[in-house]
């Protein structure tokens, strides 16, 4: 297909079957889901309404989201209460093409709540476990580390976690960036290495792109999640292209948190053509509005994304996802398949 043909539908772009690599599912806390948990757990919320909370997601930049991100995952606290999260988003993921996801959560966000890490695994993966059954969804787990606490947290968090590496496939890195580079986690990184853990690492999303650098030299990151800052350096550019590291982008959250001013200015496309594997992800849907299948409209609405580009983005979510290569060709051959 050429830009000169019709652009794919909004119902051709949420039937591609796709990926979904960066995706956290705490951000998948819808307002309604937010005030059942709250009722349920006897949780006061400082919001009187669904639509007061929804009057709060005008974000200035990330802390700004930050703040209410992690003020109100406070409603989460049972097994039950992930298993449900998780459910409603796989549910939703699903109907705009979803076919596997490697999901990050946040244990130190619940674990300083008095959550006990096993609590989060076992909800998020008991739903997991019923999406592949029932829905088709293979998956993993990635645990990430919050940047913006103490080294050695992250180090007690990865000893907690070793002992269930049956759901965790690898770690990340995210919260607040700046101020906070990769290179303060090299140690934790290189144990998780050890233990045969995959690694990937938040770099470039409002970090310059020396952060970006250090995710791939000192931390030996397989993919970079976000990496928008990439476009800034040619040298950066072409290293990812050499080396084939994907970037795992989410264009509606740039924009919600105003990393870039517009859609249009995304440098998605602009990668895309200069040979970096790029993604298209949701990272937090329920309050950048959209999930997967909206974020590839909004691409192919404001950068003119064609059928033959964003079939190439979904092959790359399955080639470079950490699924065993015998999912990853039935993924693959599920994508050739698509009518865009």
């Amino acid at each position: 297909m050429t830009d000169s043909l019709p652009a794919p539908s909004d119902d051709a772009l949420f039937a591609l079957p796709k990926a979904e690599l960066h995706l956290h599912i705490e951000g998948t806390l819808e307002p309604d889901l937010a005030f059942e948990l709250a009722a349920r757990n006897e949780i006061p919320l400082p919001y009187a309404s669904v639509d007061e909370l929804e009057r709060h997601y005008d974000f200035s930049d990330l802390q700004s989201f930050l703040d209410l991100y992690y003020a109100t995952m406070d409603v989460l606290r049972t097994e039950a209460d992930f298993a449900e999260l998780t459910r409603r988003y796989l549910a939703k993921a699903s109907s705009q093409g979803l076919r596997h996801v490697e999901l990050f959560f946040d244990p130190q966000a619940h674990t300083a709540r008095g959550v006990p890490i096993e609590t989060v695994i076992d909800g998020i993966g008991a739903a997991l476990d019923d999406a592949e059954r029932d829905l088709g969804i293979s998956s993993g787990l990635i645990l990430s580390f919050l940047r913006d606490q103490p080294v050695d947290d992250a180090d007690r968090t990865l000893s907690a976690a070793l002992g269930r590496t049956d759901r965790i496939i690898g770690v990340g890195l995210d919260s607040a960036e700046v101020g906070y580079p990769p290179s303060l986690f090299e140690g934790v990184y290189a144990r998780a290495r050890a233990e045969g853990l995959h690694v990937v690492a938040h770099a470039g999303e409002e970090g310059p792109p020396e952060y970006i650098r250090q995710a791939l030299d000192l931390l030996g990151a397989e993919r970079i999640d976000h990496g928008i800052r990439a476009i800034e350096d040619p040298e950066l550019v072409a290293r990812l292209a050499s080396e084939g590291i994907a970037l795992t982008m989410c264009p509606l959250s740039n924009v919600r948190l105003r990393t870039i001013d517009t859609l249009g200015e995304h440098p998605l496309r602009r990668l895309d053509a200069a040979g970096v594997r790029v993604t298209v992800n949701s990272d937090d849907p329920a309050y950048f509005g959209g999930y997967v299948g909206d974020n590839f409209v909004a691409v192919r609405d404001a950068l003119g994304v064609t059928s033959d580009e964003a079939r190439r983005f979904a092959r790359t979510s399955f080639e470079t996802s950490f699924a065993p290569d015998e999912r990853k060709r039935e993924l693959l051959a599920e994508v050739d398949a698509w009518e865009g």
